[in-house]
């Protein structure tokens, strides 16, 4: 069976030429000549090997989903003409080189369709196999239940981006646009064009209900970042109730408002969905493109398309007919041997582009040699080893600082050492002083370009969120940004994704870390915020106690591999820890935890405290031979070094020790017996009248000490 019958008899009935289109042929007849028949006859071919395309990724949905009795079929029904046009025609990948660096990136921005992407991975030739189609959802397969960048769980091929939170796929995608302008504009030259590709992002109802697409949005248009396609399954139904239950927008105006091309077509009409992509790809003219393409969810299983019911796996009892009625064989997973052959067309087809585009980046690497080798080391994640880059940033100083302005001074140096280091701001760069002097700002007008460092995100961290994680995905920048530490939650479910997805070129500047901020009061004093941050999984959460910190701090950011760091700085200023040379504090902090001053006598009491309060630990145990203090700026890298080292550090046999952070105590409780800490909220006042009247202090530290006597 080359084609499913459905399929042969929709292009029977199509008119002519127009395919599936859902202009009217005309009336006047005019004789063809042989060539236009001939080109005719292929492309009412191509049409009917999409539509077997689509039905047949219809099929392997549904069995996948009726098989582990779980997921969404709503939208790899609904979508199934979008998704064969995107990788049947309009996409340029290469399934035998996932990695390569000019491809078309996809993210499913609804993730929850995710059979949908599994369905057209496998029918496009990407080494995901029926069988991990049928193990949809299960322990240990290639096909969990939403989209996972290849991390330590799963490395399915051809997943860009995880997804599931709604909202933060399609802003992902602005991540994309941005690192694919600025490769653009950093590595293309004259002669030779090595980044032109496009980010095409499929989202749903809820991501556009959701405040963060609109976040995006504004900053993609603001920008002009026109290498983005936004498609909109607009299917008027979402989970609990047909989408006018709560939603009433015009959404194209929304759209047409923030500076977007625009189009409203046929979800389901092949040829109109292909030239409507074709046309949103050929336009350069500075505006992002939204196509809302007009579906009926679950579409071919009569008893649930068009409804709410749609959605989850309640159509499962009715697969059998479902797939009968599309013109698929009995045989589950059936893809036909055209649907095969085609997409070994589509491959040949992608596989001259690629070789192509291999021969002119093998001309501009000859003609650029030292360009190329920052590319690709870039590519590879490769950076100058921690302990160089360490020892290759000088000494910051005695003088008392805020650790936000030793960010700034160790910002410039990590610039320079690590060339694709890029920044960014909610609006705050003057106040937490992450700005990359001699970078350039990134962007359209005013004084901004796309090769530009610094990026400006406006008052919108959720959005700036997604966007780093976006720019990291992509994978040739290492991006950071930054915001006031107490406003982090806005952002934080990017920075549980990024974690999860394990995205270690991502960081999060987060400054003003505690009730020293003093006179704004309770409203932007955190206090529950960094222990907040500090249990999710695999985020590493730097809050250094002096300058010298704050470069390891920084080091670690860049040259971890395993997850994304949050580095959480200082306001007011702190005293540094002249005592012990500056690479001992250095080496101590990237193991997370160190002895800050060691005991003069018998250790008989361990002072364990991080970031601003190590001063307070440093001044209270200068009268105390038996008292040792130890700096844990990074709980997480502390838990990860050697048994024995941590032994070295809190040796079990001393059980006298106080723990103290200007922060809720709960956490501490598992290195301290007593914890100094601020369990309540704080108020507006001067920071140092705050703190002292909260007990962040020597005296009060050294009071606590002597109670526990």
């Amino acid at each position: 069976m080359k084609f499913s019958m459905i399929a042969i008899a929709a292009t029977a009935l199509a008119a002519g030429v127009e395919g599936f289109s859902t202009v009217a042929a005309p009336r006047s007849v005019m004789r063809a000549s042989p060539l236009k028949m001939a080109d005719a006859a292929t492309e009412v071919d191509t049409k009917a090997a999409l539509a077997t395309a689509a039905n047949e990724a219809r099929g392997l949905a549904m069995d996948s989903i009726a098989a582990a009795h779980s997921g969404h079929m709503g939208l790899p029904l609904g979508c199934a003409e979008v998704g064969a046009v995107l990788y049947g025609s309009q996409m340029q990948y290469n399934p035998k080189d996932t990695q390569w660096i000019n491809r078309d990136r996809f993210i499913l921005s609804a993730g929850h369709g995710s059979m949908f992407l599994y369905s057209w991975l496998n029918l496009a030739g990407f080494d995901l196999s029926i069988e991990e189609l049928k193990n949809f959802r299960q322990h240990h397969s290639q096909t969990p239940g939403h989209p996972e960048f290849p991390n330590s769980e799963h490395t399915t091929p051809g997943i860009e981006c995880t997804t599931g939170p709604l909202g933060a796929g399609v802003s992902n995608a602005v991540g994309f646009a941005v690192s694919e302008k600025m490769a653009a504009a950093k590595y293309n030259t004259e002669e030779h064009k090595i980044f032109g590709h496009h980010i095409f992002a499929l989202a749903g109802d809820g991501c556009f209900q959701e405040g963060i697409s609109a976040e995006a949005a504004q900053f993609a248009a603001h920008e002009k970042l026109d290498n983005l396609i936004i498609l909109y399954d607009s299917n008027e139904v979402t989970l609990d109730k047909m989408a006018e239950y709560t939603q009433s927008e015009d959404i194209i105006k929304r759209y047409e408002s923030y500076g977007f091309e625009t189009y409203e077509i046929d979800g389901h009409d092949l040829a109109v969905v292909e030239e409507t992509i074709a046309a949103a790809k050929a336009s350069d003219n500075g505006k992002p493109k939204f196509i809302k393409c007009n579906t009926i969810i679950g579409k071919g299983m009569e008893e649930t398309e068009g409804t709410n019911a749609a959605h989850g796996e309640a159509g499962v009892p009715y697969v059998d007919k479902a797939r009968a009625a599309i013109g698929l064989p009995e045989e589950k997973w059936f893809v036909s041997e055209g649907t095969r052959d085609f997409f070994a067309g589509v491959q040949e087809k992608n596989g001259a582009i690629y070789d192509e585009w291999q021969s002119t980046y093998a001309a501009w690497k000859e003609a650029n040699p030292e360009m190329a080798q920052e590319l690709e080391d870039a590519v590879a994640d490769n950076t100058m080893p921690a302990d160089d880059m360490l020892a290759a940033i000088p000494e910051m100083g005695e003088a008392a600082e805020a650790t936000r302005v030793s960010g700034y001074k160790v910002i410039q140096e990590i610039a320079k050492l690590v060339p694709n280091y890029i920044s960014g701001s909610a609006d705050l760069h003057g106040s937490t002083r992450n700005y990359i002097d001699n970078g350039g700002n990134f962007g359209a007008g005013f004084d901004k370009s796309y090769a530009g460092k610094n990026l400006y995100f406006g008052i919108r961290e959720h959005g700036m969120g997604a966007i780093l994680n976006g720019i990291a995905y992509h994978g040739i920048f290492k991006a950071s940004g930054s915001t006031f530490l107490v406003f982090v939650d806005y952002m934080r479910p990017t920075i549980r994704v990024a974690s999860l997805a394990e995205l270690n070129r991502v960081s999060y500047i987060l400054t003003h870390d505690s009730i020293g901020v003093g006179e704004d009061g309770p409203t932007h004093q955190p206090v529950e915020t960094v222990p907040g941050l500090r249990v999710i999984p695999n985020l590493d959460v730097y809050r250094p106690a002096d300058a010298e910190e704050t470069v390891a701090a920084y080091v670690s950011s860049v040259t971890r591999k395993e997850g994304p760091t949050a580095l959480i700085l200082s306001r007011q200023n702190l005293n540094q820890n002249n005592d012990m040379p500056a690479a001992e504090r250095r080496a101590g902090a990237m193991k997370g935890g160190y002895i800050a001053k060691k005991e003069t006598g018998d250790l008989d009491l361990i002072i364990i405290a991080t970031g601003s309060e190590v001063q307070h630990a440093l001044e209270a145990a200068a009268d105390l031979p038996g008292a040792r203090v130890v700096s844990m700026p990074c709980v997480e890298a502390y838990e990860r070094q050697s048994d024995d080292y941590k032994e070295s550090v809190l040796p079990s046999s001393v059980t006298k020790r106080i723990a103290i952070e200007a922060a809720v105590t709960p956490a501490w409780y598992k290195y301290a017996s007593k914890v100094v800490g601020v369990d309540r909220f704080g108020f507006s006042a001067p920071g140092d009248i705050v703190m002292k009247e909260l007990g962040m202090s020597a005296e009060n530290l050294s009071a606590e000490i002597a109670s526990m006597n």
